[in-house]
């Protein structure tokens, strides 16, 4: 008899193991499938990471180049874009090929712990779905029309708050300059005056 009872109990558990299994692999599969489907979405946050850099870069020279004399401004800031041009290139190919990678054991894996199989159908038919489609389609449009108003409509409130940041930046770092400089030129001074103390 506990023969037949430890039989029972180790068919009853490869049968929980192979349903677990299966279960798994059926969640393994619907999870490729919703990252497959957010694949755009993913490229485009790469390519969003590897250009923010160059772009605050950019934001910060604008100032720096607008000082400059117009003839030469015009030909710095077409040199700085081709560089940013070229880093561009060779940057977002290479972070978008790395999130492509990463996306199953960072995206994927929280997609297969947070839910259940039939959840995950339910987000595929979504992601699948014509009308989500459509809305998706219209992503940079709508990015498009909210950037442009919104741009028009607090460019008088912001700007001179920009230049007024610009300002106290500029300020701040020439506070820094002349102190640096002026502890440098201090250094050598104090140390010719020290021997003519003891005379």
């Amino acid at each position: 008899m506990a023969k037949i009872l430890i039989l029972v109990l180790a068919l009853v558990s490869a049968g929980v193991v192979q349903a677990q299994a299966q279960a798994v692999g059926g969640k393994k599969e619907l999870v490729a499938k919703v990252l497959q489907l957010q694949q755009p979405g993913i490229e485009q946050m790469a390519r969003t990471m590897a250009q923010q850099p160059a772009a605050m870069m950019m934001q910060q020279l604008a100032p720096v180049i607008q000082r400059l004399p117009p003839e030469r401004r015009d030909a710095l800031a077409r040199d700085i874009e081709a560089d940013v041009r070229k880093y561009a290139e060779d940057a977002v190919p290479l972070v978008t090929e790395r999130a492509l990678k990463l996306a199953p054991s960072t995206i994927g894996a929280l997609l297969e712990e947070r839910f259940t199989e039939d959840e995950l159908k339910q987000i595929i038919a979504m992601l699948e779905s014509p009308v989500n489609r459509k809305f998706q389609g219209m992503g940079g449009d709508m990015q498009r029309a909210i950037t442009e108003k919104l741009v028009a409509e607090t460019k008088p409130q912001i700007e001179p708050k920009l230049r007024a940041l610009e300002q106290v930046v500029s300020k701040r770092l020439a506070s820094a300059q002349a102190s640096a400089a002026s502890a440098a030129a201090g250094k050598p001074g104090a140390a010719a005056s020290a021997p003519q103390a003891k005379k």
